[in-house]
């Protein structure tokens, strides 16, 4: 083999070799989980959030859905998570078509295993409203996003691919609630709570 041949070659696989780290480099900058995106940053109130962590929401061979926990800084832990402060977001990307009678029955559900009683007393009138804007949304179908935005100034804001349902509901008690149904003592999905809190 002649020197320009292995020349030739060498400049070949090195450049091989750049142009796949670059393109490494540039899938680094969101999580991926089953085909589902997630960007590590977002602004959300004017204020930079990172992406805690991603897990997938599945029963059995189904898959539900894939979601991401946004808060200020990351925590590890649920405590930590429902105690930080300012904006949070739960973003939930469908895999599959489902019924939004269906999402308010697990809301219900993974609230009353994760509140005592008082607790969630106290919040039934504010998950009445949440529930009729979720029943709004009447189907959500495959590739559709969920956002569950927590606005210090304003309360719980339910958004469907970038647009708001209904009116902010107030509270950081109802917010805190719905956080513990994906990573309270007794989760949705035990899995997806610890993707959810970067143990995935």
């Amino acid at each position: 083999m002649s020197r320009n041949l292995l020349h030739t070659l060498r400049t070949a696989c090195l450049t091989c070799m750049l142009v796949a780290g670059a393109g490494a480099g540039a899938g680094a900058q969101a999580a991926v989980i089953e085909g589902q995106h997630f960007d590590d940053r977002l602004r959300l109130a004017d204020t930079e959030l990172v992406l805690n962590g991603v897990g997938l929401r599945a029963v059995a061979w189904l898959k539900g859905y894939a979601a991401g926990l946004y808060i200020a800084q990351k925590a590890t832990t649920p405590e930590a998570v429902v105690a930080a402060k300012g904006p949070k977001r739960i973003r939930m990307k469908m895999m599959v078509e489902v019924e939004s009678k269906e999402f308010v029955k697990a809301f219900d559900k993974g609230m009353k295993r994760n509140l005592g009683e008082a607790e969630f007393a106290a919040l039934t009138e504010r998950m009445a409203k949440f529930d009729a804007m979720v029943n709004g949304l009447v189907k959500l179908k495959k590739g559709d996003v969920v956002d569950l935005d927590y606005l210090p100034a304003r309360g719980l804001v339910l958004s469907l691919n970038g647009v708001a349902k209904g009116e902010a509901l107030p509270g950081e008690d109802l917010y805190a609630g719905l956080l513990k149904i994906f990573i309270g003592t007794r989760p949705v999905d035990a899995r997806l709570k610890a993707g959810l809190l970067g143990a995935g």
